[in-house]
Order: structure tokens, then sequence, then C-alpha cells
């Protein structure tokens, strides 16, 4: 069984990083170039051919893609191998529109399950741990990326998918579990739920691996707390292979990018522009070892930072922040740029549970922004002075956050829906 910490890749010079990338880089083009006619296309409308492109300084030249371009290419449009040659699929769920379908070589699944035992090795896991994986399996990347993962570095693999709560803890309790791996929403309910189940002493967990969705640093604070271990954040997208393509280490100041597959760029998400190093904008990613889905410069419009500061766990590859909001997700209220993740960060400042929901709507041409809050159990009062008080707090330190004014409505104790894949966090009703 190989070690997945692979110190000849995790610890390359950056001359050496730089050598794969700009090698694949160009392999790649090529790629696109003979079996994608759809970019071709964009690339000729460029002025663009294989031969600009002879290293990562040229990728610039090359022209994005977005997720409109993978629904207008559905279902096959961007495929870089025939079907012959394609194991699988994995696919988006298609709430904000027609689903984004990836596929799979069989050598893009071994890259994409190196690329999670990266991440479960970053986190502790050797063959002697044992990994609940309770995302969902089925076109969800979530569950078969770290399913697969943990089969590679050669732990004992509880392949529970998400949901029903009461066999996760049976099977947590009666087989040790030592790493978890879910959204850090499920996760913070499991935690409640290990609570109200008096299990907490008989919890073995040591580390957790959470991705999916945006969660903030309170969040993982609470988590730790909780269930007392150290929380791990790991990023991916259905359309760049799943979880995996970084993942944080020892140090929790950020996340290790794989640049033996992918390269990442900053972009200004209103002109397009590639930032320098340590400017905040939308990250792009360029996936230079994928056979049958080769994107190339596909926007993510997740809005994060990149940094090559030394890292303490010896890996030399780039770390990205964790995303501090997506640019299509953002929310502009009355002309403000509203990010759910400074919402949930508040809150948790002020003791309160992550659980919440944030309600958008529009009263005589006017936007409303409206915070619904559970009450902490240890601080839940039936005096309505007391509840007034408090929502005068939050809203004064929303304000203060947010520079605008939002209603605050404190709710009973678990009265807000709990989500067991990825938390609801907005419901915005200027879209309905």
């Amino acid at each position: 069984m190989p070690n997945y910490y692979q110190p000849e890749i995790e610890t390359a010079s950056r001359e050496q990083i730089l050598s794969w990338q700009n090698e694949r880089l160009v392999k790649q083009v090529h790629h696109v170039w003979n079996n994608v006619p759809y970019y071709r296309q964009k690339m000729e409308e460029k002025g663009v051919t294989p031969d600009d492109i002879k290293s990562v300084d040229d990728l610039h030249k090359l022209p994005f893609l977005t997720k409109a371009d993978l629904r207008d290419a559905y279902p096959y449009g961007l495929m870089g191998k025939p079907l012959s040659e394609c194991v699988r699929i994995q696919s988006t769920s298609g709430t904000t529109g027609r689903r984004v379908v990836a596929f799979y070589t069989q050598h893009d699944i071994d890259l994409w399950e190196d690329c999670c035992a990266r991440a479960i090795v970053a986190a502790g896991g050797t063959k002697d741990d044992v990994v609940q994986v309770a995302y969902g399996y089925g076109l969800f990347t979530g569950g078969p990326g770290l399913n697969g993962g943990s089969h590679r570095v050669g732990c004992l693999t509880l392949p529970m998918s998400s949901g029903n709560t009461e066999r996760q803890l049976q099977f947590m309790t009666d087989l040790e579990t030592t790493i978890l791996c879910c959204t850090p929403s499920y996760a913070a309910y499991l935690a409640e739920s290990i609570q109200e189940a008096g299990l907490r002493d008989r919890i073995k967990l040591k580390a957790g691996i959470f991705g999916a969705e945006a969660w903030s640093e309170e969040m993982r604070h609470d988590i730790e707390k909780n269930l007392g271990i150290k929380a791990y954040d790991i990023y991916g997208l259905t359309e760049t292979s799943g979880p995996g393509v970084s993942f944080e280490c020892c140090e929790q100041t950020g996340m290790h990018i794989n640049e033996d597959h992918f390269i990442a760029e900053i972009i200004d998400p209103e002109t397009g522009e590639v930032l320098p190093e340590g400017s905040k904008g939308e990250l792009v990613f360029t996936s230079i070892t994928k056979e049958a889905f080769p994107l190339l410069r596909y926007r993510t419009r997740d809005i994060c930072v990149l940094t090559r500061k030394p890292c303490s766990c010896g890996r030399t590859h780039v770390k990205m922040s964790k995303p501090m909001g997506r640019s299509d997700d953002m929310l502009i209220i009355k002309g403000v740029n509203v990010f759910p993740s400074q919402i949930e960060t508040v809150l948790l400042e002020q003791g309160y549970p992550a659980n919440y929901q944030i309600i958008v709507d529009r009263v005589n041409h006017s936007d409303t922004l409206e915070v619904l809050v559970e009450m902490a159990p240890d601080k839940f009062s039936d005096s309505l002075a007391d509840i007034h008080d408090e929502e005068k707090k939050l809203v004064a330190a929303l304000k203060t956050m947010l520079g605008i004014y939002a209603k605050v409505r404190i709710v009973s104790p678990k009265s807000i829906t709990r989500s067991e894949g990825k938390a609801v966090r907005i419901i915005d009703k200027r879209k309905i």
C-alpha cells in the first residue's frame, strides 16, 4: 500500500512543480483542441492555437469556461474521450438550473482517489483508522471521492452516506470511528445528537474532514469543541473531479492545492484580469491530468486568496484560503454585497448555534433582509423582554458587519429544519 504523503510530489521544489505544470498544460491543451470541439471553437474565436501555449505563463491567453458553458454543452459537448473509454459519471444537484454532468475514465478516478487519500493522510489518517463517510453517495461526488481515498490509504471504510443519524451514531460507537467525513452542517448536527444521546464518552473520533459548503472559523471551533476533534477543510468541485482538489494540513491556515493536477489562478471577477499572489478574487482552475472532462480555465465563482508562504507541514504546493463566499451566491441587498459567511460569523461570535436562515424579500420596491436565529438552549428564555434585548444586540452586530439593517427574529431551539446534506441557508423571495 503506497504512502499517500508523497514527499517527492507534495514537497517538490517550485521549479519541479512548474516543470510538471508546463509539460502537462501543453499536452492538455493539444488534447482539448483535438477532442473537444466546443472549446476549440472558443479558442478559435479568441485567435489562440495550441502552439501559442508553451508554459503556464501563456495560460492567460486561453478563454474561460463557466457553468453556463457546461450547461450549454450538456451532456456530451465537453467530453475529451469517447464514451467507450469512460467508466463513470458524477453530477451536480441541478438546483440552480440544468445539471452539470462530469465524465471519468478509470485513470481519472485513480488520480481523484489519490488526491482524496492525500487529504486523509494530511488529517492524520493511516491504515489503522476507521473512516466514516457520511457525505452523500450516488451522483454527488462527496461520498465516492472520500470512499475511494479511504481505500487508497487502507483505512477501514464505513460507506454510510448522509442521513439516518441513529444508524450513524450506532456505527460510530460500535466500530469506534476515528475520522468523520461529511458536510460541516451535518457534523454540527451529529455533535448535537451525540450530546442529546449521552454518547460523548463513547466517541473515539480524532479528526473530521468537512467540505461541500461554506463554513466559518467560528463554526470550525464549535465543531472541534463539541466533538473533541481537529476539523479539516477539504475543497473540490464536480466540474474538476470532486473533493480533493485541495485540503488542509495540520497547520490549518489554508488548503494545499494538488498542483501536479490543477493550476490555480485568481482573477478579478468583473474584468477577468489575472491578479498577483495575495490578492482576493475569483478562483479559476485548469485540470492538467483529467482525460474525460478536461476543463481549462474554469471559473469557480469562489472568492479566495492564494499564498506560497512556507508551511510548517513541509508541503510546498500553493495554499488557497477558505472561500470567503461565492460571487454567484453573493446577495446584493440595497446595493450592498452580503455573503452568508459574514452573518454566520456574527452569530457564532455572539454564542448562537450554526443553524440559521436568511430570508431576502422586496417590499414596496425596497429590499429587506431577515435572519432567523435559533436561541441557544443555555440562553433560552420565555421572557419576551429578554428575547427582544437579544434581538437588538444581534441587529447592532449585524449592522456593524454588513453596513445595512437586518431584522432578526430569534426562534425556539431546533425549530429550523436540520440538514443531513448541504444546508439551505438562503431563501431569496425576490427570485420566486
